[in-house]
């Protein structure tokens, strides 16, 4: 799937809020009851600025507006409004609110780059091969492997009586995943009762990033003294585990011909330019931060929703035990033919989108739907949970779990720019298809090998800190004796199912 390229601009100075990049802002609805200075904070949760948004986005309507602290957000979440933001030659990639809280630790890689820094399309030139599918088809074995470890760990679980910690399980494995695969790196993780360091320090700098976003700009060094102290503290300790990464290849000699050495030893193919010591260590943070942290939440919702719903986990197992038959180790281009898991992913992607926002700014003068100007960097935030509930795209149920609205035929009817888990454009995340092969691998083996059962009295929580995680899910498992007799797929079934690009909904 090629992605386009833009024309990197700066933005203004002065378009940081709706008040002056959206000359006719009286046009767009804000909650009732507003507070002078503070804003539209009656009734919010600092805890939870999305859900305290998709709440005021049901009420206001397609596009709206929060204040906070004297400054003014515009949000939009209307498919045809979000269709028109991904225009690449009228709006680009803002990098505002809790990402860019995030530079301190990843600078100028790859999800926080401003558009004007060079480093950004030099990063992506020289790992877009990284994600090719031959690359992924070597990524294959050690997702395996890593896969094997975390049955393992559910193996003594369930011999044991208890029941997995499905987040804590879920980053377990995709950081050591995208560890291995992309950087040659053991964090170890299966053989530690508590997280990893990495991970405390990863979910400290992200808590703090969107903690940023609940108080006043010239009040944070002093309301957040001791939480400011401690994100130095979880960035320095990022920062002296990846340093140790790299000088260890570089000691080394080299890997494989993974991320680390391409971000190394690879050269620009048409300046010849080199990624800086400075930049490969944001880019290897950026990949280890996001590589891992919205995978583990798309695996969570998705075998939340299986336990939940026994009929459709039943037609999933079935699959693959059709697809993978006795297969012990499926190859690569297995997995791709698990149509029906596949559509349970893009169902939980859909509810719950684990990177759940991303913002667009005007690089030009324009009219938002020829109806909201805009002015040149002024910009707005994609609610992405609440686009993929618009009931006039996705129906009446819009809020049920249903797999089979991503059946091919109801993909292609459904306009572009509807399913957008991944951002839009020339910015879309870079390692998307990585993500998902990866997730459909583990819910097939997983569904291959456990019934899964909910905890009794259980009801989803999310937990917010910039991306989006079930809170306190736990599973029973029951280890399957024998496989049952697979149910036969038509051939009406797979010429449906063909392949299609997870972020645009068309046939690849």
């Amino acid at each position: 799937m090629a992605e386009t390229t833009t024309t990197p601009t700066a933005l203004p100075k002065g378009f940081r809020d709706a008040e002056q990049g959206w000359p006719h802002l009286d046009r767009i609805p804000h909650p009732p009851r507003r507070v002078p200075l503070l804003g539209d904070v009656l009734g919010a949760d600092r805890r939870t600025p999305l859900q305290d948004s998709l709440r005021f986005a049901r009420q206001l309507g397609p596009i709206f507006r929060r204040k906070a602290f004297g400054k003014e957000f515009v949000f939009v979440w209307g498919a045809d409004l979000v269709a028109d933001m991904a225009d690449e030659s009228r709006f680009a990639k803002h990098v505002g609110l809790g990402v860019a809280n995030l530079r301190p630790v990843a600078g100028d890689g790859l999800f926080t780059a401003y558009n004007h820094e060079p480093n950004w399309q030099l990063a992506h030139d020289v790992l877009a091969p990284g994600f090719s599918r031959e690359a992924m088809a070597g990524y294959h074995p050690m997702m395996l492997s890593v896969a094997e470890r975390l049955t393992d760990h559910w193996d003594r679980e369930l011999t044991a009586g208890r029941a997995v910690d499905v987040p804590g399980d879920m980053t377990k494995l995709t950081l050591e995943t995208i560890s291995r695969t992309g950087f040659g790196h053991d964090f170890g993780s299966f053989e530690r009762d508590r997280p990893h360091p990495f991970v405390t320090a990863m979910v400290g700098t992200l808590s703090y990033a969107q903690r940023l976003n609940s108080v006043p700009s010239p009040l944070a060094p002093l309301l957040l003294r001791t939480a400011t102290r401690r994100n130095e503290a979880d960035i320095a300790y990022l920062n002296r585990t990846v340093d140790e990464m790299v000088q260890a290849r570089r000691e080394s000699g080299g890997g494989d011909g993974d991320l680390l050495d391409r971000m190394l030893d690879t050269t620009h193919p048409d300046t010849g330019e080199r990624l800086s010591p400075e930049n490969v260590r944001r880019q290897v943070i950026t990949f280890l931060v996001a590589g891992h942290e919205t995978t583990s939440g798309s695996l969570s919702f998705a075998l939340h929703y299986l336990a939940r719903h026994p009929e459709i986990a039943a037609r999933a197992r079935a699959e693959v035990d059709q697809v993978w038959g006795e297969t012990q180790t499926p190859a690569y281009d297995q997995v791709a033919k698990l149509r029906y898991v596949r559509r349970v992913l893009d169902e939980s992607l859909r509810l719950w989108p684990t990177a759940p926002a991303y913002a667009r700014e005007a690089t030009r003068d324009t009219e938002l739907t020829g109806v909201h100007p805009m002015r040149r960097g002024a910009w707005a935030l994609i609610l992405t949970p609440m686009l993929h509930r618009d009931p006039e795209v996705w129906g009446a149920d819009a809020e049920e779990f249903d797999p089979d609205r991503f059946d091919a035929k109801a993909v292609r009817s459904r306009a572009p720019h509807t399913f957008k888990p991944f951002g839009t454009g020339a910015r879309a995340c870079i390692g998307r298809q990585f993500a998902l092969h990866e997730a459909t691998l583990v819910l097939g083996l997983l569904l291959r090998r456990y019934e899964l059962r909910p905890e009794p009295g259980y009801q989803l929580r999310v937990t917010e800190r910039l991306t989006l995680m079930p809170e306190g899910l736990r599973l029973h498992l029951d280890r399957r004796t024998a496989t049952a007799a697979p149910a036969p797929v038509t051939a009406s079934e797979e010429a449906r199912s063909g392949p299609r690009c997870p972020v645009h909904g068309t046939d690849d």
